[in-house]
């Protein structure tokens, strides 16, 4: 057998689940699984700043293992205001940011939008929108603190309420733009399909709708209806666009979604904040 150190050497370069798997081969594969030496190849560089921006920066932690295992349950930092995640098995960093960490314009405005507390949020507080005739929804990441040599999708997460109106008209415009000239634009409508809304509609605006998607498909869609998709938290979410993040480099990324060619009311969106997440592999 070999040699602890050895064992350690190795296994450091391959996954954490590999690592996690390899811990029941022998006691040498668990010794040499739980040394520092190896979570420290998978620890984002900036883990030490990460739990200091902490709103929990006082625990302590024994091991690396230790403080690894901390940033897959995820940490909340920046007073708040971001979600910190690692993938458990893959190792990958994903970030969360807040409605208040994201630009809503006219957000500070209590005739447009109400915050509050929401079931199931992460956050102290997501934002409804009242009502408004331009909703338009915007925020941006620096590669640099993702994880390199990764592909990246952008969610907006949100909720639809019962009292929800005008969200299905038009679909709204979605693009990712990083600031190396990369840029993805497409649409999605804010709520999904209810074909008994969609018939009342038609007998009301005869096709306006099907006019104003035709406009709306000329900013980047390709015809496709897309639609918020569940997540596993109970909300849902529209993806926005994607980006690649390379080795050594470091882009600013703005994210956005705005739905202003439509020009009727709407309201009854619940925004929680936009989500950067590694893509899986299709």
């Amino acid at each position: 057998m070999l040699p602890e150190a050895c064992v350690a050497n190795i296994i450091s370069y391959t996954s954490p689940a590999d690592i996690f798997s390899s811990s029941t081969v022998s006691s040498v594969f668990q010794l040499a699984g739980d040394s520092d030496f190896v979570w420290e190849k998978f620890l984002p560089s900036d883990y030490k700043s990460l739990i200091s921006r902490s709103t929990d920066n006082h625990q302590s932690f024994s091991s690396k293992k230790e403080i690894y295992r901390c940033l897959c349950d995820s940490l909340l930092i920046d007073n708040a205001r971001k979600l910190f995640k690692i993938n458990k098995l893959s190792g990958k960093v994903s970030y969360i940011l807040s409605a208040r960490d994201i630009y809503i314009p006219s957000g500070d405005q209590a005739s447009y939008w109400s915050w509050s507390k929401v079931s199931n949020s992460r956050f102290s507080e997501s934002a409804e929108l009242i009502t408004t005739d331009r909703l338009e929804v915007s925020g941006k990441i620096q590669t640099g603190v993702l994880s390199p040599n990764t592909r990246y999708g952008a969610y907006l997460i949100i909720k639809v309420t019962k009292r929800a109106y005008g969200l299905d008209l038009v679909p709204a415009e979605t693009w990712v733009k990083s600031s190396n000239g990369h840029i993805v634009k497409n649409t999605s409508y804010l709520c999904c399909l209810d074909e008994k809304k969609q018939q009342m509609k038609r007998l009301l605006y005869g096709n306006r709708e099907e006019r104003m998607a035709m406009t709306v498909e000329m900013f980047g869609g390709d015809g496709k209806r897309r639609e918020p998709k569940g997540r596993d938290d109970g909300w849902m979410e529209i993806e926005l666009g994607e980006f690649e993040t390379r080795e050594g480099e470091d882009h600013e990324v703005n994210m956005s979604l705005s739905e202003v060619k439509g020009y009727q009311l709407k309201g009854g969106i619940v925004i929680d904040g936009i989500e950067v997440r590694p893509k899986s592999p299709s």
